[in-house]
């Protein structure tokens, strides 16, 4: 017997070079955790299966990949509103975090991951503290998670080795859900040498780098002026774009950097709700697909973003190239929903596996409803993944081959004890003391 039927369902087709059409009426077979077939209903006898699940009026999709994101902050969610990006993080983030302990994380993580199942997110690059409680959470949760632990250069070598340290224990754990890979926070907070470290320590454990770089256009001009040299250049420099790197966010980096970034194929995690919000400029995308240089969609934390919702981040992305570019034609529908799957594949560093619906691939598949009000009539499915579609339209979620939420209803997590938790240590976390920030911004 095979494991997995899915019947009945309209599948979302995008090709490897940005075309994006319907498979409508099809099944698709799954065997372990992987995709056996896709392939026109009728023909899969349903009693051959151990679970079959009805897609009827649902599209099936590749699960979202959120790129970039800082999961356990939902706990500070509502905390820092209507400010600058510098006293964002002096006066508000850094402060807040200083509360935070592994068991915090390990919550907060659940908290993120169950509102991103809920969203059709089923894998997720984390950036973040106490890095063991996130993992833990991403193994109860079932979800594909690739984990990093930031260090600050004031950390010390000592953080690099307990970042490797955990690289160790949790590379390819549950299941292979779980990758790991280094993540230090920024050139702007980690020097030269520190970043040479962390470089070294990537290197012997044969992971990737996760950080941020040309945030915004003010962290670029300000690296020019003092050293002459870009943030991408620096990194260049220092080693850290030698092996598979994620990038956010990349609203800073200029032409000369585009040479360097298609060289060593660096992937842009990319989070519009927050730079829209923050008033953190536009990101040149279309410069990006120009120069091949691969983009996947990420939310940020919570607190510069609010949600951990992917499709509201899809919706936006066009939008604001569009509004920013004076032209309409800009970003079509195809292009988006391939920065959305394969291109966030990419960045994730699972190509083959992630962001598709070939046989073959990873079974990370989304059931989302097409018969609400705000679906109908439905003329495009394409048009309505990415510009009608909510959160809320995710009725089934598939990850590795399971089943981890079933028409709407999480089989992992329980939410009522994820959310008494938040709301039990709400005040704690809430304290802000900026005399004890954990690190000061100043690019």
């Amino acid at each position: 017997m095979s494991d997995l039927l899915i019947r009945n369902c309209d599948v979302l087709n995008v090709t490897i070079d940005a075309r994006a059409f319907v498979l409508f009426d099809h099944d698709i077979l799954i065997s372990g955790n992987r995709i056996e077939a896709v392939q026109p209903t009728g023909q899969a006898d349903p009693s051959h299966f151990r679970q079959v699940i009805d897609g009827r009026g649902q599209v099936a999709m590749p699960g979202l990949i959120n790129t970039h994101a800082h999961t356990p902050m939902v706990l500070f969610r509502g905390l820092a509103e209507d400010v600058p990006v510098h006293v964002w993080f002096n006066e508000y983030i850094w402060p807040l975090e200083n509360n935070l302990i592994e068991e915090d994380v390990y919550w907060g993580m659940q908290l993120g991951l169950a509102e991103m199942i809920r969203g059709g997110v089923t894998s997720v690059a984390d950036h973040y503290f106490h890095m063991d409680g996130a993992a833990k959470a991403v193994e109860k949760a079932g979800s594909r998670a690739l984990l990093g632990w930031c260090v600050f250069g004031s950390n010390g070598q000592e953080m690099i080795e307990r970042s490797g340290r955990f690289v160790q224990e949790w590379q390819g754990a549950a299941n292979g859900r779980i990758r790991t890979l280094m993540a230090p926070h920024a050139p702007y907070t980690c020097d030269d040498d520190y970043l040479r470290a962390v470089v070294k320590k990537a290197k012997e454990l044969g992971v990737g780098i996760h950080i941020h770089a040309a945030e915004e256009m003010f962290q670029t001009e300000n690296s020019l002026s003092s050293r002459g040299k870009t943030p991408i250049q620096v990194l260049e420099e220092v080693g850290v774009l030698d092996g598979m790197t994620i990038i956010a966010h990349g609203n800073g980096v200029i032409p000369q950097d585009y040479p360097i970034l298609t060289r060593h194929q660096v992937g842009i995690a990319h989070c519009v709700k927050g730079y829209l919000k923050m008033a953190a400029g536009t990101t040149p995308l279309l410069d990006f697909r120009q120069h091949q240089i691969p983009i996947g969609l990420g939310s940020d934390g919570a607190v510069s973003n609010n949600t951990l919702d992917i499709f509201e981040v899809m919706r936006l992305m066009p939008m604001a190239q569009k509004n920013h570019h004076h032209n309409a034609e800009v970003m079509p529908i195809a292009e988006v929903l391939y920065i959305a799957t394969r291109d966030s594949a990419r960045v994730y560093g699972q190509p083959d596996d992630l962001g598709n619906l070939d046989p073959g691939s990873l079974a990370d598949i989304i059931l989302v409803d097409m018969t609400q009000p705000h679906t109908q009539p439905l003329h495009s499915i394409p048009a309505t993944l990415v510009y009608n579609t909510r959160a809320s339209d995710v009725q089934t979620v598939i990850i590795d081959g399971q089943v981890v939420m079933k028409n709407h209803e999480l089989l992992t997590l329980d939410e009522g004890e994820i959310i008494s938790y938040a709301v039990e240590h709400k005040a704690r976390l809430a304290h802000r003391d900026t005399n004890k920030r954990i690190q000061t911004y100043a690019p």
